[in-house]
């Protein structure tokens, strides 16, 4: 863990690297797929819409937005590479840093994932969440593959996934690098890292041919700071709800429709979230 944790953080410290590693990684799996079957599919995408967007507790955006993905997936099904965005349908008011007023800008996002699935119980995965919203419309300069702590919207979380039970997941994220605001600034002006841990729990409770309903728990704390990535002064429980997924038919399709409701007792915030699958 120490050596991959190591090898994460030389990717970040140089801005050039991390796309040719992805660049690298591509056109070895590409190769690798020309000796597999014509039936074989590496390449998936998807599309959702959403009337909110949230995360770990968070709300990431308010408003309706809309999200796609596309992945590629060994034939194994153990390796996962893909890219995740989201643009909003309605802006959010940002604050410019020159003339202080309020001016709107839309959410946009595009996250960078890869997951290696040891067997059907246990993954690990990284995540590179690049949300630029606002960037340019405050005043500052926009620059993708930036992991600056004070640039506030690069930053790489390592999680870890463990199936206890063919239905109950537990699932654990750390933030590596101290980027966009997981930092305590000191007394003499020094910004500590975080290191900030969430962990979470969630079960599916019911199920029947078309619907089920899971449950889930989740908390942020830190080993080295009193302030966390999702918390102000100490590690708290963040993330509390449960999710409704039913698969809709509409003549010979099958529309999947997830209903999160989600309550975050640090920030006295309770919301419903409404996902819908496009495909």
């Amino acid at each position: 863990m120490a050596m991959f944790t190591c090898f994460l953080k030389r990717m970040i410290k140089h801005q050039l690297v991390l796309p040719a590693v992805l660049i690298l990684i591509t056109n070895n799996l590409l190769a690798q797929d020309n000796n597999t079957q014509n039936n074989y599919n590496p390449f998936s995408v998807s599309a959702h819409v959403k009337n909110m967007h949230t995360w770990h507790g968070f709300v990431v955006h308010p408003g309706a937005l809309f999200a796609s993905s596309i992945e590629y997936n060994s034939k194994n099904k153990k390796f996962t590479f893909g890219f995740w965005g989201g643009a909003s349908f309605s802006p959010i008011d940002v604050k410019n840093l020159e003339t202080s007023k309020n001016v709107s800008a839309y959410y946009k996002e595009v996250s960078i994932y890869t997951k290696y699935r040891f067997s059907k119980f246990f993954f690990i995965e990284a995540v590179s969440h690049n949300n630029y919203t606002g960037v340019e419309e405050r005043g500052d300069q926009l620059q993708f593959w930036s992991y600056d702590k004070t640039q506030g919207y690069n930053f790489v979380d390592v999680n870890f996934g463990y199936n206890i039970t063919p239905n109950t997941l537990l699932y654990l994220a750390t933030i590596i690098n101290g980027g966009s605001g997981d930092y305590e600034v000191q007394k003499d002006g020094s910004l500590k890292d975080s290191w900030t841990h969430y962990f979470e729990i969630n079960s599916k409770v019911w199920q029947n041919k078309d619907a089920s309903l899971s449950l889930f728990a989740g908390g942020a704390w830190s080993f080295i700071t009193d302030k966390t990535f999702y918390t102000a002064n100490a590690g708290n429980i963040i993330n509390v709800g449960a999710t409704y997924n039913k698969q809709i038919s509409l003549l010979d399709y099958k529309l999947p429709v997830d209903v999160t409701l989600m309550w975050n007792p640090e920030q006295e915030r309770t919301v419903i979230q409404i996902d819908i699958t496009l495909f």
